[in-house]
C-alpha cells in the first residue's frame, strides 16, 4: 500500500469515529496533541482524548489537499468539516505532522484552530 492509500485509511478511521481503528495506526507509546490542548501519551490516554472529542461532534470529514513525506515524517495539509451536535457545520484548515516509527505513528500533532467549533 502506498503512502497516499495509508493516509486515506487513517483519515477514514477518524471520519468514521473509530477509536480502535485509529489506535491501530499508532505505536503503544505514541504521543498525541490536538491543537493547543496538552499532549497525551499512550493508548489509554489517547483513546480517552479521542473518544471525548468524537462525542463532542456529530460527524467530521477530512479532505487532504497535500501530502509530504520525509524520512521518518509525514505531513498532511487539508480541510476538515465538522458537523456540530446542533446540526450546524464548520470547515477549518488543518495540518497534521506525524513522526513515524516503521509503519506506525509515534507522534501525532494536529495543527488547527478549534475556535470555530465553539462559535455560536
Amino acid at each position: 500500500m502506498n503512502r497516499q492509500q495509508w493516509c486515506q485509511r487513517l483519515f477514514q478511521s477518524i471520519d468514521g469515529k473509530s477509536t480502535g481503528e485509529f489506535l491501530s495506526f499508532l505505536t503503544p507509546d505514541a504521543r498525541f496533541r490536538f491543537g493547543s490542548a496538552p499532549a497525551v501519551q499512550g493508548e489509554t490516554a489517547i483513546a480517552e482524548a479521542v473518544d471525548r472529542f468524537f462525542a463532542s461532534v456529530a460527524s467530521l470529514s477530512h479532505r487532504v489537499l497535500d501530502l509530504w513525506e520525509t524520512p521518518g515524517h509525514l505531513i498532511c495539509r487539508g480541510e476538515v468539516r465538522y458537523q456540530r451536535l446542533d446540526g450546524t457545520s464548520v470547515q477549518v484548515p488543518f495540518c497534521d505532522v506525524l513522526a513515524l516509527r516503521g509503519e506506525k505513528i509515534a507522534l501525532y500533532e494536529i495543527y488547527l484552530d478549534p475556535t470555530p467549533l465553539a462559535a455560536d
